[in-house]
């Protein structure tokens, strides 16, 4: 996916008024990874590709209310993304206090009143999820570790994965049950999505 298609896939699923907010995150984005290490460098001139269409696309597959939990949110990504594109309630959560800051900053200027900003792990948060998402955090059965009490039987994890999606459901099977899906992600070949249902221990 070329920048040119990302940005019309953006505009043609949400609409010109979505785009232009998030193109104002992907000016902020930018001036603040000359500042932090946010995001690969080598991603910035793919950043509508690379990171904004392959966080929203993942606002289709999670529960269509109530709260969104967004675990090691570093740059925003995925949850900057889905607060730009919904209405419904983001948790940021991110343990680093150098990034929380920015998460602030752009909640702030871009109006964005459904997110709240956590500087903690998330195994220090609390409060039940309607959907998880992480993005580069950890394997699927340390992602289930570490945020079990964040979910219940309702939950639905939404966690984008790349050529490992099916060794690590594979892996995680041994310990957790549930519904597992894999799907291929619209960015990239190698990329993929795992959404999981009823995870519990076994």
């Amino acid at each position: 996916m070329t920048e040119a298609e990302a940005r019309l896939w953006i505009r043609d699923a949400y609409g010109v008024s979505r785009e232009t907010r998030l193109d104002a995150f992907v000016t902020m984005l930018r001036e603040e990874a000359a500042r932090q290490n946010l995001v690969a460098p080598s991603t910035l001139d793919h950043i509508w590709s690379r990171h904004i269409v392959d966080s929203a696309q993942l606002l289709a597959k999670g529960s269509p209310d109530g709260r969104w939990l967004d675990v090691g949110s570093g740059a925003g990504l995925p949850g900057l993304v889905l607060a730009l594109l919904s209405d419904a309630p983001i948790e940021l959560v991110e343990p680093r206090r150098l990034r929380t800051a920015f998460l602030e900053r752009v909640a702030s200027e871009l109006g964005l009143g459904n997110v709240q900003v956590k500087t903690a792990k998330v195994e220090r948060t609390s409060g039940v999820a309607r959907t998880i998402t992480a993005r580069a955090v950890a394997s699927l059965d340390m992602m289930f570790r570490i945020c079990a009490h964040r979910a219940d039987s309702s939950t639905i994890w939404v966690l984008p994965k790349g050529r490992s999606a099916q060794s690590e459901v594979a892996e995680a099977r041994r310990t957790w049950q549930g519904s597992f899906h894999v799907e291929p992600s619209i960015t990239a070949p190698d990329s993929h999505i795992v959404v999981a249902t009823g995870i519990r221990p076994r």
